[in-house]
């Protein structure tokens, strides 16, 4: 058996689902706040498809979207990781960062933390070259975490999301881009 999936920030941890999990994630997916940057909430029968998905994701490529768990506060915060994007654009193919919590854990730099794990693990272990980000234009909280882990963003890259209708006020995205070598930089003393 495979060692389980852990990484460990001074707060938070991601680590491997938990058919415990699968409760929890159902909230966060019908939480219209929580999700007021995507079309619709979902329904409990296709948070549970997409909890599947993110579980195959680990087996397949060694990297999901891992729950967030906040020691001695919650199992279950909400999620961070990366994966591979699943639809064609300018940029891809490539893998991307990401993140959803629920409304209680927002503010409190949780994001940030779980999202630095994330960033580490996918230069360091997986030794990808490039990691993006995309959101909506008007996710000003989701943008001010990109900032803050060192992404950037040129408007060349913004695009009309492919699997958001034409019209809908969400299509247009950001992406924010963030290259190994220039995180390397971040990471050195006086980002020397």
């Amino acid at each position: 058996m495979n060692n389980p999936f852990r990484l460990e920030g001074n707060r938070v941890v991601l680590r491997d689902w938990r058919d415990s999990d699968l409760a929890e994630f159902a909230r966060l997916n019908a939480d219209a706040e929580a999700r007021r940057y995507f079309p619709t909430v979902l329904t409990r029968e296709a948070s549970d498809l997409e909890a599947g998905r993110a579980r195959q994701r680990a087996i397949d490529d060694g990297f999901t979207f891992w729950p967030v768990e906040i020691p001695g506060v919650t199992e279950f915060a909400g999620f961070t990781g990366l994966l591979r994007t699943s639809f064609e654009a300018h940029f891809t193919p490539c893998v991307e960062i990401g993140w959803r919590f629920l409304p209680a854990f927002w503010g409190k730099g949780y994001a940030s933390e779980a999202a630095r794990l994330a960033l580490a693990y996918g230069f360091e272990s997986l030794n990808l070259d490039e990691i993006v980000a995309l959101t909506t234009v008007s996710n000003q909280p989701s943008r001010k975490v990109m900032e803050r882990i060192g992404m950037t963003r040129t408007e060349e890259d913004d695009f009309d999301h492919p699997r958001i209708e034409a019209g809908h006020p969400l299509r247009r995205h950001v992406l924010y881009r963030l290259k190994r070598d220039d995180w390397l930089r971040q990471q050195a003393p006086n980002g020397a």
